[in-house]
């Protein structure tokens, strides 16, 4: 079920897994949107896939029908690609799953996922995810991060999950993850409810704005503002035709405000913080202390309960 292409793959710098996958916790599609433009431009080749055949209901996800150059007919599948992106100069390299949630067979799917962190050798995976939420289109949707390992959560301020409920593959991901000792950080952000399914790129900028943060490594945010420029005048015609959804607005933005008030500044020391905790992971018990670090400057740990 997992195919891989690693054969004469060049050694990948501290590779650092990124996974989104579409549906439960993809809201408007801002976290694989996300990863669409933090590919955008740059060369990713795809080092494994895995079969979509065993782990769909196809009347559920049904595959296209399109024609190639020379007119002959090409089903694509739901596609789940495992590729590489290098960052020469900088601390990490990148595997990145932009994927599609499968409807059955979770269990095996997350087999994959790990047994192709550990065969890279990725010394973190993060997951990235967007819910519908209470917030206004008007301002900058927070990331809210988490994690189970208590030394990351301690360095970057990520809170430990409180979510109890029905959950979707990353959370499942994460489990399994735990079981495997690798370090995992869940990293979420919120859309507006009230869009429905409607495109909101603020939320793709935030979370790679924070993934540049905790990761040290360049993303793709600033070129997304003509995008959230559009979508934002598109949002504001659809509300001012409602003066009932005006006012709603305008509630939610006071309500946003208060909240981003009362919180502490982050800071922009993430980067710094996840490379001494991976120097520690390296690090023999008796080679000496390691650097605590502040615990202060981070994700907000005071989201919304929502997929760990």
């Amino acid at each position: 079920m997992l195919t891989t292409h690693t054969e004469g793959l060049a050694p990948l710098n501290r590779p650092i897994m990124v996974v989104a996958l579409t549906g439960w916790f993809d809201a408007s599609g801002a976290a694989t949107g996300a990863l669409e433009w933090l590919l955008r431009d740059r060369v990713a080749p795809i080092v494994a896939s895995i079969d979509p055949d065993p782990f769909y209901d196809f009347t559920q996800e049904r595959p296209e029908v399109w024609l190639d150059d020379d007119e002959s007919i090409v089903v694509r599948w739901p596609a789940n690609e495992f590729r590489i992106a290098r960052f020469p100069g900088s601390a990490h390299d990148l595997v990145i799953l932009s994927g599609v949630e499968p409807h059955v067979r979770w269990n095996t799917y997350c087999a994959c996922v790990t047994a192709m962190a550990t065969r890279l050798g990725c010394d973190v995976v993060v997951t990235i995810g967007a819910n519908a939420d209470q917030l206004p289109h008007t301002r900058l949707p927070q990331v809210v991060g988490s994690s189970t390992n208590e030394e990351l959560i301690r360095r970057l301020a990520l809170s430990r999950p409180q979510y109890q409920g029905i959950t979707g593959v990353i959370g499942v991901l994460q489990e399994r993850l735990e079981r495997a000792d690798i370090p995992a950080i869940s990293l979420r952000v919120g859309v507006p409810h009230y869009l429905g399914n409607a495109q909101h790129p603020k939320s793709s900028a935030a979370l790679l704005r924070h993934l540049e943060h905790v990761l040290g490594l360049p993303t793709s945010h600033i070129e997304l503002n003509g995008e959230i420029e559009r979508w934002q005048s598109l949002h504001d015609e659809a509300v001012a035709e409602d003066p009932q959804a005006a006012g709603y607005v305008q509630m939610l933005e006071r309500q946003f405000d208060r909240r981003a008030e009362a919180m502490l500044a982050t800071g922009d020391d993430l980067a710094a913080e996840l490379e001494a905790f991976l120097r520690d992971q390296s690090t023999p018990p008796d080679a000496g202390s390691t650097d605590d670090g502040p615990a202060n400057d981070g994700p907000a740990n005071d989201g919304p309960p929502n997929e760990p």
